[in-house]
C-alpha cells in the first residue's frame, strides 16, 4: 500500500453566517462557549464545534499557561473566537463547584476526558496484538482447566506448559485468529491474536498452575500465553487526518459480525510503514458493486458503480502492518474489504 502526494489543497471558503479558515467549517449550530462535562469525549465536543471533527488541531489553542493544555477535564471552559479572522478555541481551566459540608469524605480526582468512548477498545489498547507467522507456536499453552468446569473463566485455574522461567509472574492469554491478509496484493500483514484473560502464576513447574483473574470469554485447551503487558494505553490522541491521498481496506472486524457499525473495532491493512498512527481518521467507502448494464446493448457489458460514502474510522492503535480503528459514524452498513481513504 502506497501513500501519494496530492497537487494541491482545498483553501479557504465562505460558508453563510460562518468563516471558514484553511479547510475548517464550523458546525453551523455550534456554541459559543461550552462547559465540559463528565461523560464528554474529545470526539463529541469537536463534532460539536466543527463540521469535520478530525480538523479540531486546526482550531485548538494551545495555553502555555494551563498545565496540561492538550487535556480537557470535565469543567473546563471552552469558548470559541476569532484571530485574524479565523476561528479559534480557548480553554479556561475550571473547577467543579462543590458544596461542602463537615463530614469526612473520599473522592478520585477527576480524569481528562477521553478522545473517544474507551469501554469500546479498553481490551484492544494494550493487549490485543498483531503478531508474526509461527510466532504464538512456541508460546506456552494451556494444556487443561483445573477441577471440573463446563466454561473456564474468571475465579479458576488452569494448568499451563512452557513456562521454562521464574522472570514473569502474570501471563495473559490469547487465541490465536486468522492471517491480516492485503485483498489487493495478497501480502500476509500479520497474525490476529485475540485477548481472552490474565492472570498470576500460583505454581512454577510443568505443567505450572495460572489463576485466571480476568476473562473476556471462555479459556481453552490450546490458548496460548504471553508475558503481561506493563505498557500503559495511550488515550489522549487527537483527532486529525492521515497522510494525502492514502488508501487502504478493512480486513477484519472484532466480534465476528458481517456488517460493521458504530462502535465496533476493524482492522485496516495500512500500518506504521505507510505513516499511520493513533488519531487518524479515515473516511469509509462502500466498495461500488460491478452490474451488467442490459441497456447498451453490448454483449457481457458490465459497469463498476460509484463507491458510497459510509462513515468514518479512527485509529487508536497502529502496528507495522495493520492498525485497529473504531467506527466513530456509520451512515450506511460497512463490510470487510470497504475501502478507508484521507478525508
Amino acid at each position: 500500500m502506497t501513500t501519494k502526494n496530492l497537487l494541491g489543497m482545498v483553501f479557504a471558503v465562505l460558508l453563510a453566517g460562518s468563516l471558514i479558515a484553511d479547510d475548517v467549517v464550523l458546525n453551523p449550530e455550534h456554541p459559543d462557549r461550552y462547559v465540559v462535562v463528565k461523560g464528554d469525549t474529545l470526539w463529541d465536543i469537536s463534532t460539536m464545534f466543527l463540521r469535520d471533527p478530525w480538523l479540531w488541531p486546526e482550531i485548538w489553542y494551545v495555553n502555555p499557561q494551563v498545565e496540561n493544555p492538550h487535556l480537557i477535564y470535565p469543567g473546563d471552559i471552552l469558548t470559541l473566537v476569532y484571530v485574524d479572522g479565523k476561528p479559534q478555541l480557548k480553554m479556561t481551566r475550571g473547577y467543579p463547584t462543590v458544596t461542602l459540608s463537615p463530614q469526612v469524605r473520599e473522592e478520585s480526582l477527576e480524569k481528562a476526558i477521553p478522545t473517544i468512548p474507551l469501554d469500546a477498545i479498553q481490551q484492544f489498547l494494550t493487549r490485543a496484538i498483531v503478531v508474526g507467522e509461527n510466532e504464538l507456536d512456541t508460546a506456552p499453552y494451556v494444556v487443561q482447566s483445573a477441577g471440573e468446569h463446563v466454561v473456564t473463566g474468571v475465579g479458576d485455574r488452569v494448568y499451563a506448559r512452557g513456562i521454562d522461567n521464574k522472570d514473569h509472574s502474570t501471563y495473559d492469554i490469547f487465541e490465536p485468529g486468522d492471517a491480516y491478509i492485503d485483498p489487493d496484493t495478497d501480502e500476509v500483514l500479520g497474525y490476529e491474536a485475540l485477548y481472552i484473560g490474565r492472570g498470576p502464576i500460583e505454581q512454577y513447574g510443568d505443567p505450572s498452575t495460572l489463576f485466571l483473574a480476568e476473562t473476556t470469554r471462555e479459556v481453552r485447551i490450546g490458548h496460548r500465553l504471553r508475558p503481561a503487558s506493563s505498557a500503559s494505553a495511550i488515550t489522549s490522541f487527537q483527532p486529525h487526518i492521515p497522510p494525502e491521498n492514502t488508501e487502504g481496506r478493512i480486513i477484519s472486524v472484532i466480534g465476528g459480525v458481517t456488517q460493521i457499525g458504530q462502535f465496533n473495532v476493524v482492522a485496516i491493512d495500512l500500518g506504521s510503514r505507510e505513516g499511520i498512527e493513533a488519531g487518524h481518521v479515515f473516511r469509509v467507502y462502500q466498495a461500488g458493486a460491478v452490474v451488467k448494464d442490459t441497456v447498451s446493448g453490448k454483449r457481457n457489458d458490465k459497469v463498476k458503480l460509484p463507491d458510497e460514502d459510509a462513515g468514518l474510522v479512527m485509529i487508536f492503535r497502529s502496528f507495522e502492518k495493520v492498525s485497529f480503528g473504531l467506527i466513530m459514524k456509520a451512515t450506511d452498513a460497512i463490510h470487510i474489504n470497504d475501502f478507508v481513504r484521507t478525508p
